[in-house]
């Protein structure tokens, strides 16, 4: 299998750079993943497309990576996983509930229960929602708007998972303590 370069700043292609350059704004430093997938312009500055709408949108912080959470584990993505632990918890997710979304299963707070359960869903069924996976969404007090939000959260997820295992950069030594095996 190909070694995928982790990129940095002068490394990257001129044209990945901005994107990195945001993601580095973003989170302090240059994630490893972003490094890896910013060889491809096109995926890195879709990406960074997505994160600014998705981390913009009508969800608060911990309920996105909630999301997240629940998508790089459904998606067996170790990198992502680990990174969205340590996300997780110091957004104030509570450990019980990290720990539940990182077994699989769902965090107690209701709306957390009710987003995790969507996104899992979603990437269960491949998108294909019946009445009855919406109906228990919207009940949880969101709206069709928030359920389609919720679609481009598992599409911005979807990228960094997928790439992730396409790439495998190593874990950041900050997330070494997460460290998640697939299932």
């Amino acid at each position: 299998m190909p070694d995928f370069p982790v990129h940095t700043l002068k490394s990257a292609p001129e044209a990945s750079r901005q994107a990195l350059e945001g993601f580095r704004s973003a989170f302090g430093f240059i994630p490893n993943i972003a490094a890896a997938m910013s060889t491809s312009p096109v995926l890195i500055n879709s990406l960074a497309g997505l994160f600014q709408h998705v981390h913009g949108g009508s969800f608060s912080e911990p309920q996105i990576q909630a999301v997240l959470l629940t998508n790089a584990v459904t998606n067996g993505s170790t990198w992502a996983t680990a990174f969205h632990t340590a996300l997780a918890l110091r957004n104030g997710i509570p450990p019980s509930d990290v720990q539940a979304i990182r077994a699989g299963g769902l965090p107690d707070e209701a709306r957390l229960s009710a987003l995790s359960k969507l996104a899992k869903t979603l990437i269960e069924k491949r998108g294909r929602l019946d009445a009855r996976d919406k109906e228990t969404f919207l009940q949880a007090g969101f709206g069709l708007d928030h359920l389609l939000e919720v679609v481009a959260i598992v599409a911005a997820s979807t990228i960094t998972n997928y790439t992730g295992s396409v790439t495998q950069p190593p874990l950041e030594a900050d997330f070494q303590a997460h460290a998640w095996p697939a299932r």
